[in-house]
């Protein structure tokens, strides 16, 4: 991820340096009148800028994957709004209190990476993550980040990841059904799951085997097509993963 470190305060700016140090290839975005602090706190990263750091903002989210902002959640909140688009193409949005007490993923939790970026953040400062996706926070499975760090895609559209995340996390009926791609894959699911599959979850070996009408979701892991009269049962309530 290119990732841009945002501070406004001289006491951020030497936090700041931390978090670049944590990062390799951040880059530091601090006011001009703190030059002198930003390039002590992130030698070669630092860069100065005359006027509001509104001004910066979308220059920002052109130009990086993720931002981590060393100022207050209220105001990170009325500078990014403006500029949201949606989750597939927003950066992950991060907040570090001044004192680097509490990381706070802001937007782009799951697709963005803010989760897994503040779960980073957190171990490198000694703070900690505050989540607040359903899923994270009950270490539940993320309907979409399912294989992702084994490099699985996925197909559904916003209204089935939707439908089968609130399945997921409400404890309603959850099929998994794989027939492809490795099967370790929960264990470095997501932000950390050290706990055992969700109990809402069944899983199967292929997809004729499972009795479609007991599930509020069906999580289909598999190299071939969806045959058409079990794609016309699951429709709004599938998400099909691709190893």
């Amino acid at each position: 991820m290119k990732i841009a470190v945002v501070s406004i305060t001289k006491h951020g700016i030497a936090l700041a340096g931390k978090v670049v140090a944590a990062l390799p290839g951040a880059q530091l975005f601090c006011p001009e009148k703190f030059r002198a602090a930003g390039e002590t706190a992130a030698p070669n990263a630092v860069h100065c800028y005359e006027g509001k750091v509104g001004d910066q903002v979308p220059a920002l989210f052109a130009a990086f994957d993720g931002i981590i902002c060393i100022v207050s959640l209220g105001a990170v909140v009325r500078l990014i709004a403006p500029h949201l688009k949606n989750k597939e193409t927003d950066p992950a949005v991060v907040v570090i209190d001044e004192a680097g007490r509490f990381v706070i993923p802001v937007l782009s939790g799951h697709l963005g990476g803010a989760n897994r970026l503040a779960g980073h953040l957190a171990t490198a400062l000694g703070a900690q993550a505050v989540l607040t996706t359903a899923s994270d926070a009950r270490e539940t499975l993320a309907v979409d980040l399912l294989g992702r760090e084994l490099g699985w895609a996925f197909e559904a559209s916003h209204d089935e990841i939707v439908r089968c995340s609130a399945a997921m996390v409400n404890d309603e009926p959850v099929a998994l059904v794989q027939e492809a791609g490795s099967t370790d894959w929960w264990a470095n699911h997501a932000n950390g799951r050290t706990g055992p599959l969700p109990a809402n979850v069944t899983r199967f070996e292929r997809l004729e085997d499972m009795p479609l009408d007991r599930f509020a979701a069906v999580l289909w892991i598999s190299r071939r097509e969806m045959p058409g009269d079990i794609a016309a049962q699951l429709a709004g309530r599938r998400v099909v993963y691709r190893p």
